[in-house]
């Protein structure tokens, strides 16, 4: 089955939150959610993303559940176009509202975008399926030596968090990625299925 296919499947999924079928990309920081939101989205006739980078802020990496479900789930659950004040990891402040359209299927890629308080509104939530050491080396090494302080506050926090509130328990699916493609498995919530490989011909549309 491919990416398209998959993508398929997510739209024929009952609503979850109002009329949208949201849609959480989990997994630990620099473990390729971006990525592969994007391609998703792709599949999906570029559904909008929600990148929960846009929520946190220095002060609030993972406080920010109550602006989540004020800013965008309230107004989605009632088919409006929600509206977010994304935050600027540079200027430290928070930007003009930008909107978030009611669309079909909407994704939230970010770190605990699974968690407790989200999960009743999700119609599925997908695990990027690397281990946090690996991920975080990752991650580091994208974003170079002058974030090195921000990662050390950020890996221990991330730490506390899934300790507190993991995500990967309760996945639908586990998405790992291959040198070609991305292997989809069934999550802990869903055991059940073959693995199905999507290959880099298969998973790509042009986002335009």
């Amino acid at each position: 089955m491919d990416l398209l296919e998959r993508a398929a499947a997510l739209r024929d999924l009952p609503p979850s939150c109002g009329p949208v079928r949201l849609v959480a990309v989990d997994g630990h920081a620099g473990s390729g959610k971006s990525t592969f939101a994007a391609r998703l989205s792709a599949a999906l006739d570029d559904a909008p993303v929600l990148h929960l980078d846009d929520l946190a802020s220095h002060e609030e990496l993972f406080a920010w559940t109550e602006r989540m479900l004020a800013e965008v789930v309230a107004p989605l659950s009632r088919g409006e176009t929600a509206h977010y004040h994304p935050y600027d990891w540079h200027l430290r402040t928070f930007r003009a509202p930008r909107a978030l359209p009611a669309a079909p299927v909407v994704l939230v890629e970010g770190v605990g975008s699974g968690r407790r308080a989200l999960r009743p509104y999700l119609a599925r939530l997908l695990w990027m399926e690397r281990e946090p050491e690996a991920s975080w080396v990752r991650g580091r090494h994208r974003d170079g030596p002058a974030l090195a302080a921000f990662w050390d506050a950020w890996t221990a926090a991330e730490t506390r968090h899934f300790a507190a509130d993991p995500s990967r328990p309760f996945a639908d699916a586990l998405i790992q990625e291959r040198p070609v493609g991305y292997m989809w498995l069934p999550g802990p919530a869903e055991a059940v299925g073959q693995d199905q490989i999507l290959t880099e011909r298969e998973q790509l549309r042009p986002p335009y």
